[in-house]
């Protein structure tokens, strides 16, 4: 019961904010709830808490910790009648150090699943979709079931609206702050002193995607990470590195573009490729952000005004007058 209402109530207080019309009283290990009765949306909303409080108790069950962002994901799916969350959120890819990695909202559940049924898969999405972090947590997974021999991580080496200069030290040292959030994905799947030894062997490679050229990659488990910031040249590149045995992930947000000029391979490839079979594309969205609350809130701020900007932008464009334009 303790996990299943939260510290201080707080999952308790999560549920009776999801519907206002219902009374929710706790005594013992004992839940009951009520809503009036001559009132048909608050006969819905007591139905719809009743199967989230036996969803919840399945969860627990499960061993899964429980968090009023789980809570409010769970209401969703319910109320969206797509499906059970116990059945939908409980699925742990992999647990390391105590810790579970398990997708947390419908559309990560199927960018997971698109991973397993596809041999090319691209997550696109904005910031805190977990679409790098999920693709890691595939790899490890793939590697520790010998599906695959090693893991490839890389990523553009492109800084993210400023010039840092040149970069003092040895290649790896150089190239290190570009790929340093690979690492730390990597560290928090793996036994962070197992991670050397395994790059040390080659099991795990994380190199900047300039040293692709040329290379087929055979029986590994490929991320490219920051794919927006790809040109099409460079994605055409890395996707025909694709050997025998072998996944590709490749997470990007369309709308966080950090090249100086030219148009993002990224963009691209969603045209490109998007009738080829055995070829993914996951879109996530700002229903998918598990960072902070107000991430997701971010998010959608803005695109809302790029689109707005796009819009304003359009009307004021001059407009060609000749008759060819005409007809």
């Amino acid at each position: 019961m303790v996990r299943l209402l939260g510290p201080q109530d707080r999952l308790l207080r999560t549920v009776e904010k999801q519907f206002p019309l219902v009374s929710v009283l706790v005594r013992g290990n004992r839940i009951t709830m009520s809503a009036p009765s001559d009132n048909t949306e608050a006969g819905d909303q007591l139905h719809e808490a009743r199967q989230l409080v036996e969803e919840l108790i399945q969860m627990v069950e499960n061993g899964q910790d429980l968090e009023p962002a789980e809570v409010t994901r769970s209401a969703k799916i319910l109320h969206d009648k797509a499906g059970s969350p116990a059945e939908l959120l409980s699925q742990a890819i992999l647990t390391s150090r105590g810790k579970s990695v398990r997708p947390k909202t419908l559309g990560q559940k199927d960018y997971v699943d698109a991973i397993d049924e596809n041999t090319i898969v691209f997550g696109i999405g904005p910031a805190g979709t977990g679409k790098t972090y999920l693709a890691m947590a595939k790899a490890v997974q793939a590697l520790q079931r010998k599906e695959v021999e090693r893991i490839i991580l890389t990523r553009p080496a492109v800084e993210a609206g400023e010039r840092l200069g040149f970069l003092p030290g040895s290649l790896t040292d150089k190239i290190d702050p570009y790929l340093r959030p690979l690492y730390d994905a990597l560290n928090e799947m793996m036994d962070p002193e197992i991670v050397p030894k395994l790059l040390a062997a080659g099991t795990v490679e994380v190199a900047p995607l300039a040293y692709m050229r040329g290379r087929t990659l055979n029986n590994a488990f490929i991320i490219l990470d920051e794919a927006q910031n790809t040109s099409p040249e460079q994605m055409k590149m890395f996707l025909t590195r694709l050997g025998f045995g072998s996944k590709m992930v490749v997470t990007g947000d369309v709308t966080q573009v950090d090249l100086p000029a030219g148009a993002s391979g990224l963009q691209l490839v969603t045209r490109v490729l998007a009738e080829i079979d055995d070829i993914h594309f996951s879109r996530l969205t700002s229903a998918d952000v598990v960072r902070h609350t107000l991430v997701g809130q971010i998010v959608d701020a803005y695109t809302t005004f790029d689109a707005e900007k796009l819009a304003r932008d359009y009307d004021r464009a001059p407009r060609p007058t000749s008759p060819r334009w005409r007809r």
